[in-house]
């Protein structure tokens, strides 16, 4: 069982380091690119890229929204979307910290901070019924963030849940308390730098960060990411009421709540130093959040269309604002050397189709362009990219990162069906 969608990050300007996904590559200085990486033409090299999307974000001043920040960040993380999120001890209006630098990831659910970006004293730790603490190890590709269950109010813009709900706090527990079997592997995800951000913002399609899975205790002794741990040791796999679990927040604001718009603003095919967009609360509920999209895809509980194809291969396509390139599996793209290994450094520009489809019978081709890593690279004073693309392993995924939202309105509309509501969906 999946608990969060590939987050591909790609972190710092210094070193390389790659994986399937929650990518950490750090750029070696003279790596490649040079001041002609700045001409549109020379970085074509003879190469076509698809004609970019020219949506604009609207104005974030009303309740619903909020900024959505690209730029240098905490740790000089490309293409990583942040917003600000503020979070109170249950109960009440004080106390409250407003936390910079939250990663926006529409791949996974739920609100997960670092400890070391807030003071968590007065955020209680979430129980069982047998008083032993709950901690979560939320896995990704090559790591996991590993840390206890809390229980806070979170405000975003002007919308707030109208409960205190669970989240994770990242880092705050010893490293010799992570279990030894059931938690991810690869390593620790526990600080701002490791991540690239303060936190993570997990609003896509599913309202908790498990679900039936981890609440019931057949499946939840082999799958279950949470974990009970008897005054804060030897923890062990448990189930954990789909009231614990680590929530979506937007899900719980006390209106606005059945979706989210991802608005992302154009950039050039050879990259800006920032960008500035818009995160939109609710669909079809004020004057500003009304669904728009040309194309709506049906999707499972998670945000995925699993019935896409591209190269004549049916793969789990999916849209996370997580990651941040393009990372799908095509030989017949040149791959880079090792300083940036793992991404795509084709001698000219490439464009390349997938067709989407939902269940909903939906179906649709889009295009993607795809230029060479160490051009773009060259320029290290650019941190939004439009066109960064690498390789990941196997062919069955396609993921359809923070590329693809710039100049596009994102639509995810939550999966409601357990209340009679709405199945979840994407569109654009």
């Amino acid at each position: 069982m999946r608990t969060m969608q590939s987050a591909v990050k790609l972190k710092g300007w210094m070193q390389a380091a790659v994986a399937v996904a929650l990518v950490s590559v750090l750029v070696a200085c003279g790596g490649g690119g040079s001041s002609s990486s700045n001409n549109s033409s020379d970085a074509l090299n003879g190469g076509s890229l698809p004609p970019s999307p020219t949506q604009q974000p609207i104005a974030a001043n009303a309740a619903n929204t909020v900024p959505i920040t690209v730029a240098r960040g905490v740790n000089g993380v490309i293409n990583i979307p942040t917003v600000s999120v503020t979070i109170c001890p249950p109960g009440t209006t004080t106390n409250c910290q407003t936390i910079n630098n939250v990663q926006v990831d529409t791949g996974s659910f739920g609100l997960r901070v670092v400890s070391s970006a807030l003071n968590t004293s007065a955020l209680p730790i979430s129980t069982l019924n047998s008083g032993a603490q709950i901690a979560e190890c939320a896995t990704f590709a090559d790591g996991y963030t590993w840390g206890t269950v809390r229980t806070a109010t979170v405000q975003i813009g002007g919308e707030t849940t109208g409960r205190a709900i669970p989240i994770q706090i990242i880092g705050d527990m010893a490293a010799s308390t992570v279990p030894a079997k059931g938690c991810g592997s690869g390593s620790a995800e526990s600080t701002a730098s490791d991540l690239g951000a303060n936190g993570i913002l997990g609003i896509g399609t599913a309202l908790y960060d498990c679900g039936p899975t981890c609440a019931n205790a057949a499946t939840a002794s082999t799958y279950s990411n949470y974990f009970a741990c008897p005054g804060g040791a030897s923890c062990a796999r448990t189930a954990v009421p789909l009231v614990q679990q680590v929530a979506n927040p937007v899900a719980n604001f006390t209106g606005d709540n059945n979706g989210v718009i991802v608005q992302m603003p154009p950039v050039s095919n050879t990259g800006a130093p920032s960008a500035t967009g818009t995160l939109v609360f609710g669909i079809g509920t004020q004057s500003n959040n009304a669904l728009a999209a040309s194309q709506t895809f049906a999707t499972d509980g998670y945000g995925d269309l699993n019935n896409s194809v591209y190269n004549g291969t049916t793969v789990q396509a999916f849209f996370d604002s997580g990651s941040n390139a393009y990372f799908f599996s095509d030989s017949s793209i040149a791959q880079c050397p090792s300083n940036y290994a793992g991404f795509y450094c084709p001698s000219a520009a490439q464009t390349r189709s997938i067709t989407l489809s939902g269940q909903n019978s939906t179906t649709a081709s889009v295009s993607i362009g795809i230029l060479n890593a160490a051009t773009l690279f060259g320029n290290s004073s650019n941190y939004a990219f439009n066109d960064l693309g690498g390789q990941i392993g196997g062919s069955s995924s396609f993921d359809l990162g923070l590329p693809f939202f710039y100049g596009r309105h994102m639509y995810y509309g939550f999966d409601l069906t357990a209340t009679g509501g709405q199945a979840p969906y994407v569109g654009f």
